[in-house]
């Protein structure tokens, strides 16, 4: 958190940040974190790291929640510490900031690819280079295996 704080915006970067689901207190269930989220007003910051060690995640303006289309802001961007921080932001190409539904969370898109996906179970996820964001792959590998996530939440 202290790293990303002067990557966000700046009406953010004095608040704080309390954590509001970790797979490791409550368990990997999508469900669960959208249930711990659901602070409409509040930003996100999802972090997660995979089998890999890898460290990576997204900041969304707006709540993570499920939705039945993509929503958000041009302030959502993607970031990976691989292996120092690199942040990928809004390219202005399509709107395609968060979506997720009871199955899949996806932030960023186009062409059939995803910034950055996770599943029902958050057991499994992947991250591809995609128009909204024109990120590298955040992690090692475009599938990668969850090992902690956790999502954080204006206090």
């Amino acid at each position: 958190l202290p790293q990303l704080g002067s990557q966000l915006p700046p009406r953010l970067t004095q608040q704080p940040w309390h954590l509001l689901y970790s797979t490791g207190r409550d368990g990997f269930s999508l469900r669960t974190l959208y249930r711990s989220g659901a602070r409409p007003d509040s930003p996100a910051l999802l972090l997660v790291r995979d089998t890999a060690a890898q460290a990576f995640g997204a900041f969304s303006a707006s709540a993570i929640r499920s939705s039945s289309g993509f929503y958000g802001t041009g302030e959502t961007f993607l970031f990976s510490f691989c292996p120092e921080l690199k942040v990928f932001r809004w390219t202005g190409r399509n709107d395609f900031f968060v979506n997720g539904d009871m199955n899949l969370l996806m932030v960023g898109g186009g062409s059939g690819r995803f910034g950055l996906w996770l599943d029902e179970d958050l057991h499994h996820g992947g991250s591809q280079p995609c128009e909204t964001f024109d990120n590298e792959t955040l992690s090692h590998q475009e599938e990668f295996c969850i090992q902690d996530l956790e999502l954080w939440g204006l206090a």
